[in-house]
């Protein structure tokens, strides 16, 4: 299974809620080993469950036992992506809720957005696939309150909670997630879940344009494609890793592991812009590159791990990868 992933979009806007916050975001970077650069790339994906280590140091350098009400309550409207012209193009709330949810992968490989109606009451169910983060209050209160802001913009205000239920207990007193949400919070539930009016579900758009609709979820299922591709890099990925020490790595042996046959692979890493040999040889070059920097590992032992038969052939590899030689990358790393 390829490891889960959210959008960086999602940092990005936690980013502002922080600056809004005057918190030491170098600090938490740092704690967290988020490089700045995360902040400009449109495209870039997070591991979800870095979000408990997230979370903690949040609220370890912040001191706020609320942090994740009041990040999300800083944070900007969701905007300028392709999720939101998916529901501003769309008929009606309702129609632009169901329709997006098909394409909720574009925010969170883990996070998962379920609607349900009983009667007049429309709810939204928030769940986690990760074992390690589904029962993560900060993030369960965060993403609630980032839905009703999205929510509230796409219907010019009309939107309104009838209730809240969390899964997590109540840490300290419930006054700031009444003010927040503007409703009764209920802890200790069955499940993550937002409740509102089904009258909200038939509020029209004023953004409706049936073209541009089937343009933009012509656009989100691109989007979705991509990170199927994706995903087979990083199954292949995965399996170098798992047999690399064997030293009998090859496309056959891979596509037989992932059950699909050796021209499918092919074909599915040229759809991803890439090819076995290339994955391969990146998988090498940074797993050297880690123990030469990181461990005190012998020449001899990273051959072994590397999947190379011998130190010459790794040597010439190296130097072919990096243009210095192993001993010179190893001496210019613990110099630094």
């Amino acid at each position: 299974m390829a490891e889960l992933r959210d959008s960086g979009i999602l940092l990005q806007l936690a980013y502002q809620a922080m600056l809004e916050l005057k918190l030491d975001v170098p600090l938490i970077f740092q704690r967290c080993g988020v490089k700045a650069e995360l902040l400009e790339d449109r495209n870039a994906r997070t591991p979800h469950d870095a979000q408990n280590l997230f979370w903690q140091v949040l609220e370890d350098v912040s001191g706020d036992p609320h942090i994740g009400l009041h990040i999300a309550e800083k944070m900007p409207v969701y905007k300028g992506q392709v999720l939101q012209y998916l529901f501003l193009s769309s008929p009606t709330f309702g129609d632009g809720l169901v329709r997006s949810l098909n394409y909720q992968r574009l925010l969170s490989d883990a996070t998962l957005a379920t609607f349900e109606m009983v009667g007049d009451e429309a709810s939204i169910e928030v769940s986690s696939s990760s074992e390690k983060v589904k029962d993560l209050r900060h993030l369960s209160e965060a993403v609630v309150v980032g839905l009703v802001k999205f929510f509230s913009y796409v219907t010019d205000n009309r939107f309104k909670l009838k209730r809240v239920h969390f899964t997590h207990t109540l840490e300290g007193c419930a006054s700031e997630h009444q003010r927040i949400y503007g409703c009764d919070v209920l802890f200790a539930q069955q499940d993550n879940r937002l409740f509102f009016c089904a009258d909200i579900l038939e509020i029209p758009s004023l953004h409706a344009e049936p073209e541009l609709l089937h343009l933009h979820e012509k656009l989100a299922s691109e989007h979705v494609a991509k990170l199927e591709r994706q995903d087979v890099v990083a199954r292949v990925n995965r399996i170098i890793g798992e047999v690399l020490e064997t030293g009998q790595v090859n496309l056959d042996q891979v596509a037989s592991k992932l059950g699909i046959k050796p021209r499918t692979l092919r074909t599915r890493l040229a759809e991803a812009n890439t090819n076995f040999n290339k994955l391969l040889a990146d998988y090498r070059c940074n797993l050297a590159k880690r123990l030469l920097a990181n461990t005190d590992e012998t020449i001899d032992e990273i051959v072994y791990l590397t999947g190379f038969s011998e130190p010459s052939t790794f040597y010439r590899a190296f130097k072919r990868w990096t243009e210095v030689t192993p001993i010179e990358y190893r001496n210019t790393k613990k110099s630094l």
